[in-house]
């Protein structure tokens, strides 16, 4: 049958109603193309912060006297610094920097009053985590003004002179695991877990699905598997392929970035293990739950990109708001960014990295639990 040259609007409405009822009916796939853009919306908006302001600090006290007293409250009023940590040796401040439990150290050392009404310009000391350098540069530029204000009135007389030169206060600044602050030492470590996420979940996410649209899904159904069995059986290939792509950004980290090892390489190929099938067990979880590749790969994006933006590799993480936060601690990809980081240049042993293996462990046996419980639906 011949078809007229001329545009028809009858074929033109026919063609929009069937495409709608296809949109209809394909609802996961709508939801992603609302849900992606909306999720963007959200955390481009509220939970991105490049200043991040209220940087968890400890600070260590010697001085007992009235300017040393003062400097602390104006660090305890600043912007920048949240004081949550009065520690009493250095030791323990390195330690807690170590753990990732604060940013800084401020050390206002002994005899400080004293030198300061002698006009011999005190020391203080900062120790900063420079893992992140986007974290921490700002709150360290805005630091020697905040304690030089804070001792403004007490320059006078004799000490008028230390606020004509260079300041009352000699701030010595020591960024430790990158005291040149290079941006490699960040986002060449923290690509790893990136590079694993989006792979693995991909990879595995179109399994259960390609084996339905091959149509090979009954051979599985009519074998006398176990569902544990089918899904490892799925799983162990993809942790070879995962330990090849740790394998490669190490190799490349160290002999093309110059990224420091501090740490044992042998812990941190444990905990990617771990971090790698807990991506695929999210990854087999979508597979189960989506009805083609399309949707498995959709499913994909929409966990990806939250887990991009809200783990700390592109943004500071302590910059985003606490429930973004919240959301984060979530995500392995988060964890296991603090495990890489702090075993390659912080020297972290299992002592300072057990604390982010745990929740990659938990969201793993959370995550395949209901991957066993999708599959036996799938089997149903």
């Amino acid at each position: 049958m011949k078809t007229s040259r001329t545009f028809s609007m009858g074929r033109f409405r026919a063609m929009l109603v069937k495409e709608f009822i296809q949109m209809r009916r394909d609802r996961l796939t709508f939801a992603m193309m609302i849900g992606i853009p909306l999720l963007q919306l959200v955390l481009f908006g509220y939970a991105i912060n490049a200043d991040p302001k209220h940087l968890p600090g400890a600070v260590l006290v010697a001085d007992q006297g009235p300017q040393g007293r003062t400097l602390f409250s104006a660090l305890q009023n600043s912007g920048y610094y949240q004081l949550v940590r009065r520690v009493k040796t250095e030791e323990e401040g390195r330690e807690l920097l170590a753990r990732g439990q604060v940013q800084f150290v401020i050390n206002i050392p002994e005899n400080f009053s004293r030198d300061f009404l002698r006009g011999d310009r005190p020391q203080v000391l900062v120790e900063a985590d420079a893992t992140d350098p986007g974290t921490t540069g700002n709150a360290i530029g805005s630091l020697s003004t905040a304690l030089n204000t804070a001792l403004e009135n007490d320059l006078k007389g004799s000490l008028e002179s230390l606020a004509i030169n260079d300041g009352p206060i000699d701030l010595r600044v020591h960024s430790l695991y990158n005291p040149e602050v290079i941006t490699q030492y960040n986002i060449v470590p923290g690509l790893m877990g990136v590079v694993l996420t989006f792979t693995m979940i991909l990879a595995t996410g179109l399994a259960i699905t390609r084996e339905r649209e091959r149509g090979t899904m009954e051979n599985l159904l009519s074998m006398p598997t176990r569902p544990m069995e089918v899904l490892v059986g799925k799983l162990v290939p993809y942790i070879f392929v995962g330990y090849i792509q740790v394998a490669l950004i190490l190799l490349a980290s160290r002999f093309l970035f110059n990224v420091p090892m501090f740490g044992s390489v042998l812990l941190l190929l444990v905990a990617a293990a771990l971090f790698i099938i807990a991506n695929l067990a999210m990854g087999i979880t979508f597979s189960t739950i989506a009805q083609n590749q399309l949707q498995a790969m959709q499913m994909t994006f929409f966990f990806f990109l939250p887990s991009l933006l809200l783990s700390g590799f592109a943004f500071p993480f302590r910059g985003m708001p606490g429930w973004a936060q919240s959301l984060g601690e979530i995500l392995p990809l988060t964890h296991f960014n603090r495990i890489v980081r702090g075993i390659l240049l912080k020297g972290n042993g299992i002592g300072n990295t057990g604390g982010e293996l745990w929740p990659i462990a938990l969201f793993t046996v959370a995550i395949m639990f209901i991957a066993m419980k999708r599959y036996r639906q799938t089997l149903d």
